[in-house]
């Protein structure tokens, strides 16, 4: 759970390769928040293919364009449990579970590997 958390967490700072909008579902970018896995939750959207690996995020009703995703963030919605994990995450009362999550995966990334070393 605390990986698809680090992915998720990972989409909405702004952090995408090339500085791409794919995938940031917020307009609170540079924020750790849990708005990436809203939309992928929320049946007022529905999600149509403009392109290849590209699919545009629309209100329902009005067919506006909300946001731009790949593939890959459409798992998150599509796979049972990546699904699962991201409806975790995208309820109002879950935005510090996500950030205690997002934390400790990314200690567990960034320590992985380092307890090998010798003092001198």
């Amino acid at each position: 759970m605390r990986a698809a958390c680090l992915v998720g967490g990972m989409r909405v700072p702004g952090t995408n390769f090339g500085g791409t909008s794919l995938g940031v579902f917020t307009d609170t970018v540079r924020a750790l928040t849990n708005d990436f896995f809203v939309p992928l939750t929320d049946m007022a959207y529905v999600w149509e293919p403009p392109g290849f690996n590209a699919y545009n995020l629309g209100d329902r009703t009005t067919g506006q364009v909300r946001y731009t995703a790949t593939r890959a963030d459409l798992v998150f919605g599509s796979k049972s449990i990546l699904r699962s994990y991201a409806e975790v995450y995208a309820q109002d009362d879950s935005r510090e579970k996500l950030v205690h999550d997002f934390d400790a995966a990314w200690a567990k990334v960034m320590n992985a590997e380092c307890f090998d070393l010798v003092a001198s």
